[in-house]
């Protein structure tokens, strides 16, 4: 038996600010029955914080709005709309608020927290507070970084001028059958235990029923996905989030007129071969062989 998640926007209250401004929803974790995921959206108000602490668990996040302070070893960092990284199991961190609104990310977490461990968390003595200061994708020492804009995800506007931004892989997208993936965290950011990407659909980008040996997530940010999983069909739209257990047979289309994104991650990462299973082909082989 395998398992699925579907969380509408509509129906998720939003949970309380803590007394320091901070708070987060939760969207898939252990009680959901995930091994390796643990999947929110955080807020906090310009003047919270959220103080020094570190994981045994490893972190991703991606930024949906407003502006963040992260203080890391290495430094501090002020984050914008479109930002993401990666914060590797032990490192300790701490979020400052900034700016005239309350900032969101998404997080990732891998793997899954565990209640009976203090969700396998521990407050230490912060880093400095330094000056913050943007990252730079051009800068080799930003090692843990990058930045994304919805126009990356467009084949028409991949040309030589990306080089200007990062002469790295990381400006590369994959594409096939009217759909777009730009990677953002991976093995090539340091990430040991998932990954985290955009996902784009054209209006006939269609990705036919398979599964996987890993954990996904999809949150869903802008147009309408038909969205089928485990033979229980559903549309999905912004705020919207799924998550399909290892196993389970998934398939997506744009169930609209104009592109659909999504945010996704992955946790383990991906096996070197054999990472998809697509029902189709195995369909094949069995009529091929009752023929």
């Amino acid at each position: 038996m395998t398992r699925h998640l579907v969380r509408r926007a509509a129906d998720l209250p939003e949970p309380p600010y803590d007394r320091l401004g901070y708070r987060r929803r939760a969207l898939v974790g252990e009680d959901d029955g995930s091994v390796h995921t643990g999947f929110g959206v955080c807020e906090l108000r310009p003047e919270g914080r959220v103080t020094a602490h570190v994981h045994s668990y490893e972190e991703s996040f991606h930024i949906l709005g407003g502006s963040v302070i992260l203080d890391v070893p290495e430094g501090s960092h002020l984050l914008v709309e479109g930002d993401y990284g990666l914060l590797p199991t032990g490192v300790p961190h701490a979020w400052r608020g900034t700016g005239d609104t309350a900032a969101r990310w998404a997080d990732m977490l891998a793997p899954v927290p565990r209640a009976r461990y203090g969700h396998d968390t521990q407050e230490v003595p912060g880093p400095p507070a330094r000056d913050p200061v943007r990252i730079d994708v051009r800068d080799p020492r930003t090692r843990s970084f990058g930045h994304f804009e919805p126009a990356q995800m467009d084949p028409d506007r991949q040309s030589q001028d990306l080089l200007a931004v990062s002469a790295s892989m990381r400006t590369a997208l994959l594409v096939y059958s009217g759909i777009t993936v730009k990677m953002m965290v991976d093995g090539d950011l340091g990430a040991v235990a998932s990954t985290m990407f955009m996902v784009r659909y054209a209006p006939d980008g269609v990705a036919g029923t398979h599964d996987h040996p890993f954990e996904e997530t999809y949150y869903f940010l802008e147009g309408e996905a038909e969205a089928v999983f485990d033979g229980e069909t559903y549309r999905l739209g912004p705020g919207d989030c799924a998550w399909a257990g290892a196993g389970c047979v998934h398939g997506f289309s744009n169930a609209g007129s104009r592109a659909l994104r999504w945010l996704e991650t992955q946790a383990p990462q991906p096996p070197t071969r054999h990472s998809y299973r697509f029902t189709r082909d195995w369909d094949y082989l069995r009529k091929a062989l009752g023929s």
